[in-house]
């Protein structure tokens, strides 16, 4: 048996899972093995490589045309992006990671594939573990990367995460397949890079990169059996109108705690689009609220307390300035679909809309949750606002239902 058999088979188990395969593509060590290795497994399949150019360092062009090279000598389609960063505040490597994926699934999404290949290994899945044990993280966090996601209406797929980086610098050696070394590798200034300093002392314990990588799997599959609960509890108390959420009162309260506490994780952030939960504080302050009937805000979303129901929604300041052309999505996550032109936009309804509409009330809706569903507006003209029972040709949908977000996140 060939020394390359092991790494060929997990390849080939990988194609098989369907035709056309998108590869994101760096020129570092882990996806150009990746590339090489799905391209040898990929017999008579279409593949196509992106490589994004953050423009973060000079070297990165050079990369991604070391990766055009490679394609090109091969007849893999290949094409590079260029992120224009735009207002990236805060964490710019975050914002950078953020933004790969969005580029990629516009990618994946225009060149017609469904699912798309990243080159993560045991090594980054272990280094994410020490991450989330400094930060004191719970389950989710110790789960570490996810084998697949949804975004953008794409799959994502890590295939090589229980493969370790130095297998596959190994098999890169001995294939005469070049790469690229990242020097921000080497940068103890970044977390990462600590985590993985700090990952090559543990070997004198017997903890490596594919131990922790099996913890992290042990422990997402028990992450797995929490969200089936979560599952189980959205299709049985909560009820979506309007893009709003109701729970009824006596369903929440005999929801475990662990599941209250995850269901109102995912209604803030399906309602306001935040890639993240909030801080523990926080949320533990929410809890706190809900439990004893009260009012509150947090991360753009309201949430409200009766003896009966518990409401969220989003809160109307956080949607201010928001406009939009009417082919874009408003607000993260609401799309509409009518008859478009160059001089209608999205915004809120709010209150000035909804005097316009005289029947809204005949939708059943509270008035709180309509001022912040979207309205098409041609100046200060309400054109339409379908939610509220004004439709004149237009439809209004969230991007995800609640059910379906909680499944994907």
């Amino acid at each position: 048996m060939s020394v390359d058999a092991p790494l060929l088979e997990i390849a080939a188990r990988y194609c098989a899972e369907g035709s056309a395969l998108g590869i994101m593509v760096s020129g570092g060590g882990d996806s150009m093995a990746l590339l090489d290795l799905l391209h040898r497994a990929a017999v008579g399949q279409r593949l196509e490589v992106l490589t994004i150019d953050h423009g973060l360092r000079a070297a990165a062009r050079a990369e991604a045309e070391m990766v055009a090279a490679y394609c090109g000598a091969r007849g893999i389609a290949h094409q590079i992006s260029r992120w224009t960063r735009g207002e990236a505040a805060g964490n710019l490597m975050d914002a950078a990671r953020q933004a790969r994926y969005l580029i990629a699934a516009d990618w994946a999404q225009a060149r017609g594939l469904s699912r798309v290949a990243v080159g993560h290994t045991a090594d980054d899945q272990a280094e994410t573990f020490l991450i989330g044990l400094a930060r004191q993280a719970g389950i989710d966090g110790l789960s570490g990367m996810r084998r697949h996601w949804m975004q953008g209406g794409v799959r994502f797929d890590r295939p090589l995460l229980g493969v370790t980086r130095a297998d596959l610098r190994s098999y890169l050696r001995r294939n005469g397949v070049v790469w690229a070394d990242d020097p921000t590798n080497d940068d103890t200034h970044y977390t990462r890079v600590k985590a993985r300093k700090a990952l090559a002392q543990l070997g004198s314990l017997g903890i490596t990169a594919q131990g922790l990588a099996a913890v992290s799997d042990h422990l997402e599959t028990a992450r797995q059996a929490l969200l089936g609960q979560l599952g189980t509890a959205v299709q049985s108390v909560t009820e979506t109108a309007a893009g709003s959420l109701m729970i009824p009162r006596a369903g929440f309260e005999v929801l475990p705690a662990e599941i209250k506490r995850r269901l109102l994780i995912a209604a803030l952030r399906w309602i306001s689009g935040a890639n993240y939960p909030p801080r523990e504080a926080a949320l533990a302050n929410l809890m706190q609220v809900m439990g004893r009937g009260g009012d509150t805000t947090l991360g753009g979303v309201r949430f409200r307390s009766t003896a009966s129901t518990i409401t969220v929604q989003r809160e109307a300041r956080a949607q201010r300035g928001q406009i939009c052309a009417t082919y874009q999505t408003w607000d993260g996550r609401w799309q509409l679909s009518g008859p478009h032109a160059p001089d209608l936009t999205i915004r809120a309804l709010g209150a000035d809309g909804l005097r316009q509409i005289k029947d809204w009330r005949d939708t059943g809706l509270p008035r709180e949750a309509l001022l912040v569903t979207p309205a098409i507006w041609q100046g200060q003209t309400l054109i339409a606002a379908p939610c509220a029972g004004f439709s004149n040709g237009w439809c209004a949908n969230c991007s995800a239902s609640f059910a379906s977000f909680v499944l994907s996140h």
